[in-house]
């Protein structure tokens, strides 16, 4: 699976798949969710024709079968129980919900934790904070995602953005509340224009939408050295009306990243990928929601300075 943040784009759900943008599914000569989906089953089974795929197999199916059936064998089947995802071992949107839930749980209590009983140390969230990239990078490069890394990403994200958000709430009252209605209102509004394909992933959404994260990034690390070494932030990227087009900048990527999201989960179901894989579909959520609730936090503060 890939992650939706620009700095976990190892996996995706959408490996061949042209509508996403990752590879031609025509090149491979199969459709969009047959011969290029990787999570595609064998020729005739319920996925299409995905050969080649890592988790290509023979149906899964007994009774998906060529040749006709006979009057037992139809009363056989019509007397079998409806196959479920706990038999077909597929992920479900339920599934995802569930992760979900899970990890931004975990984040939930490890802010809480933060705030709470780690009052004015700084230190200690930026230990949180690193802890919590390197779970993360460790996570990015396995080749299936490991609960115990992402669940401990998101205990120690949460310590991270405990502490910070009190240090804000001293400064601006209610801002993180603000920031969690605010990112509540982007996930909404984004999941709403995605259903009723108002935004569509396509091959050219997507190389823009990376290419202006890139700069994005790039831009705040050149801004955090000048801050770092020159004793002032030179760039203006924290303060003032620039500061301000950089936080809409950083919001409407992370809807981006929201948006990319959504299409890896919907593919994922769709081709039938791994129940495991909606682990990283949840890791890829709540990086999206972290990034959106950072901006929004620094966009109140500079507006209401």
């Amino acid at each position: 699976m890939r992650s939706s943040n620009p700095v976990f784009s190892r996996r995706g759900f959408t490996r061949g798949n042209d509508y996403a943008g990752f590879e031609s599914a025509g090149a491979r000569g199969g459709s969009a969710y047959g011969g290029g989906n990787p999570y595609g089953g064998a020729p005739g089974g319920p996925y299409g024709g995905g050969q080649g795929g890592p988790y290509a197999g023979p149906p899964r199916n007994p009774y998906d079968q060529p040749g006709p059936a006979s009057p037992e064998r139809l009363e056989e089947m019509y007397a079998a129980p409806a196959a479920g995802p706990a038999q077909t071992g597929r992920m479900t949107i339920d599934d995802v919900v569930t992760r979900t839930a899970a990890t931004l749980g975990t984040v939930a209590a490890g802010a809480v934790l933060g705030w709470v009983a780690l009052p004015d140390r700084v230190g200690v969230a930026v230990g949180a904070a690193l802890i919590a990239f390197v779970l993360a990078m460790v996570q990015a490069f396995k080749r299936r995602p490991v609960p115990a890394l992402i669940l401990g990403y998101a205990a120690f994200e949460g310590v991270f953005l405990g502490v910070l958000s009190r240090e804000y709430n001293q400064a601006w009252q209610g801002a993180p509340v603000q920031a969690v209605l605010g990112t509540m209102a982007v996930f909404a509004g984004m999941l709403v224009a995605y259903r009723a394909r108002i935004v569509r992933v396509t091959a050219r959404y997507q190389r823009i939408g990376m290419a202006v994260a890139i700069g994005f990034v790039l831009a705040m690390v050149v801004n955090l050295l000048f801050a770092a070494f020159g004793g002032s932030d030179t760039l203006g990227l924290r303060t003032g009306p620039l500061g301000i087009v950089f936080c809409l900048l950083g919001v409407a990527l992370g809807a981006f990243f929201l948006s990319l999201d959504f299409r890896q989960i919907e593919d994922g179901v769709r081709g039938g990928a791994p129940r495991e894989e909606s682990w990283l579909a949840a890791f890829g959520l709540t990086l999206s929601l972290v990034w959106i609730y950072l901006e929004l936090l620094r966009l109140i503060a500079i507006l209401r300075d």
